[in-house]
């Protein structure tokens, strides 16, 4: 198994590169079930910020590469069953994906609830305000 760093992912899901996208495609599309790219959740936080802050990507279009991620067998992405939990959140609601995230993270490590101090977090996926 090898890691495979953000900007790998988003030279491959963006094909924006002259040089390093071709190179990100053979290496991830050389990747087998018995030697998979591993993608931390951290990677997977900062590209949905790349996608969407820097390309512009839409939250279906995010949505679509997550779930792809998620669905290849060749890729093995950390706590998968939390990102797929996080990911439903997102697409159903008003929450960004990285609020999302924090709290299904919470809620499965066994947290009552998730307090946050950001007013939209709390409406949109459930945490708490603190005052």
């Amino acid at each position: 198994m090898i890691g495979l760093d953000t900007n790998v992912l988003v030279r491959y899901v963006a094909q924006d590169d002259p040089t390093q996208s071709p190179t990100a495609t053979k290496l991830i599309e050389s990747l087998t079930v018995e030697n998979p790219g591993f993608i931390s959740v951290v990677s997977v936080v900062e590209l949905v910020w790349v996608l969407s802050g820097c390309y512009g990507s839409t939250k279906s279009e995010i949505c679509a590469v997550l779930e792809a991620l998620l669905r290849t067998r060749e890729l093995v992405v950390a706590q998968a069953d939390i990102v797929w939990k996080a990911l439903r959140m997102f697409r159903e609601g008003k929450a960004n994906f990285a609020h999302c995230l924090i709290e299904r993270s919470a809620n499965e490590a066994g947290c009552g609830h998730t307090v946050t101090f950001d007013q939209a977090a709390a409406k949109a996926c459930g945490m708490r305000l603190i005052r």
